[in-house]
């Protein structure tokens, strides 16, 4: 595999463009670790990033109170053993702006700006047959060319803007909380109505509250919260982690998550223990905040009926948090606890007890249309300032899908997934060689901590480049049978579980039109395993060529 790097044609446009070894999608924490990586084995690379910095989603969520629900020493590099000695975080659960300056800082520190292309965004990859080579295009209007091309897009990235009548027309200002702007967002004095009620909404709703004239939440479906239990980290917990780092991560890659190796995890069936011995966990958990929270028993999230003792313990709680029962009870999800992500919050629930916060079901009754003063649902007109949708993610599929990406035989990858992504091991796609997804559906990704499943992957993906290097081969490519195998182990691992039990986005439910897919794969650990052994077996299920 000669490398290109410090050729003319590595710099000079010319009719097939800019020549690299590897062009990567993306400048958050997969893409800035990619080019890293790639750069260190001697390739000449480049990424492209629409955002005008590094961070990818953590660039983009600058909504009030956006925070990373996994902690913040976990939810780290650990390639540098130099980088984690030399951080400090601050807090259990780092806020948004604390990630972005550690995502400045890694950039920095390692010198990839030089190899980054921001407010560049990718529009479309052709494969070209003839020179097996990737033929890449940019906003900017950059022609790349690439062996390589490797997707580092993120999988919750691409936002989820639902189409409602009339928004053109409103007069106020609106925002999506996954794209905020950075200057941030004064609500004072404002009447200001929030739609959804996922993640980002219960993070922000309460900062909004404090700061607005009056807010009104409108709600589809409701979701279960756990406090956060945030606090500032003291300088002997990090001292301790720091000391045991290497420990602490090869125990977290054991963990379902490849994270929580710290949590008391239980053990055995809820059913079986005493109903006051499942409260008296559940009670605990609830003190200590975190995904802590539903690992006290296994069955949680195997069996409906245990799955509902911890349900209702939440619902009990909403119902002694809040004051108006009608609001209590609109608060109190129906479905499976934990087939929708977790969410964790600070003072989520208490706010709904302020007089200027009011909360309305559009369950049955969906907004109707956005008028120049506010919105219409059940025929009654709110007035707003203001509005923001936290209507959250075309989440692992939108960011490669709004590409137009093509394989052999000009194959569009929004026909190939037409019925659901398919992948094998979530890295690479029969009919489109030399490209990679890291992260990509049929993986662990959301269901794992991502730092950790993007450096596994990267990692992956450079011991395949290098064995091809020592192999002499050009191309390496999923086989159809191999992929169609592991799309059919990936929902089977599902179909075990009560994960696709309800409409999440784990399988694209919140996106109109998109197939009903459960696209991550369960369980970090077995994952990892099933990589090893294909490689061992001299990489089943791919060819090389």
């Amino acid at each position: 595999m000669a490398s290109e790097k410090n050729t003319k044609t590595s710099t000079a446009n010319n009719s097939k463009g800019a020549v690299f070894d590897a062009v990567v999608v993306g400048a958050g924490f997969a893409g800035m670790y990619m080019v890293y990586r790639l750069r260190e084995m001697g390739l000449n690379v480049v990424a492209c990033e629409e955002g005008d910095g590094v961070g990818g989603t953590w660039f983009w969520n600058r909504y009030p109170g956006a925070r990373c629900d996994v902690e913040s020493m976990e939810y780290s590099y650990e390639f540098s053993e130099a980088l984690q000695q030399e951080w400090n975080w601050t807090e259990r659960f780092a806020s948004q702006a604390e990630i972005l300056s550690y995502a400045n800082h890694v950039a920095d520190r390692f010198d990839l700006r030089p190899h980054i292309r921001f407010s560049t965004r990718v529009e479309s990859a052709h494969f070209n047959e003839r020179s097996n080579r990737w033929q890449v295009t940019t906003s900017a209007g950059n022609k790349l060319n690439a062996r390589f091309c490797i997707m580092a897009t993120g999988c919750l990235s691409s936002t989820n803007m639902p189409s409602i009548p009339g928004l053109d027309d409103f007069a106020g200002n609106f925002y999506h909380t996954g794209r905020w702007p950075q200057e941030g967002v004064d609500f004072s004095n404002r009447r200001v109505g929030i739609i959804g009620t996922g993640s980002s909404a219960i993070q922000s709703i309460p900062l909004v509250a404090e700061q607005a004239k009056s807010l009104t939440v409108f709600q589809r479906t409701a979701t279960y919260s756990i406090p956060a239990r945030n606090e500032a980290l003291s300088a002997s917990e990090i001292a301790e982690t720091k000391a045991n780092y290497a420990q602490l991560r090869a125990d977290n890659k054991k963990q379902p998550a490849a994270f929580g190796a710290r949590f008391k995890r239980g053990g055995g069936s809820a059913l079986a223990a005493s109903p006051k011995a499942v409260q008296k966990d559940l009670e605990a958990r609830w003190e200590l905040g975190g995904f802590g929270f539903m690992a006290g028993f296994n069955d949680f999230l195997l069996n409906e009926d245990a799955n509902a003792l911890a349900a209702e313990f939440v619902r009990n709680k909403i119902r002694g948090i809040v004051s108006d029962k009608a609001t209590a009870e609109l608060l109190c999800p129906d479905q499976i606890i934990g087939c929708k992500r977790l969410c964790f919050d600070t003072n989520y629930y208490d706010t709904y007890n302020r007089d200027d916060v009011h909360l309305v079901s559009v369950k049955n009754k969906p907004i109707e249309r956005v008028t120049p003063n506010g919105l219409v649902t059940n025929d009654v007109e709110y007035v707003f300032d203001d509005l923001i949708f936290a209507t959250g993610f075309d989440a692992m599929t939108g960011s490669l899908l709004r590409m137009d990406i093509r394989g052999r035989d000009g194959e569009r990858l929004q026909d190939k997934w037409h019925a659901g992504p398919r992948t094998y091991l979530g890295l690479n796609m029969h009919g489109f060689p030399n490209l990679f997804t890291i992260t990509g559906p049929g993986s662990p990704s959301v269901l794992a901590n991502m730092v950790v499943a993007t450096q596994q992957h990267v990692n992956w993906i450079c011991a395949a480049l290098k064995q091809m290097q020592a192999d002499d081969k050009t191309l390496i490519e999923a086989e159809a049978d191999a992929e169609d195998q592991w799309v059919e182990y990936v929902n089977t691992l599902a179909s075990h579980t009560l994960y696709p039990t309800c409409n999440s986005w784990y399988l694209g439910a919140n996106v109109p039109g998109k197939p009903r897919v459960f696209m991550p794969h369960l369980g970090f650990p077995a994952y990892v395993e099933r990589c090893e052994e294909i490689v061992s077996a001299g990489y089943r299920g791919f060819a090389f060529s």
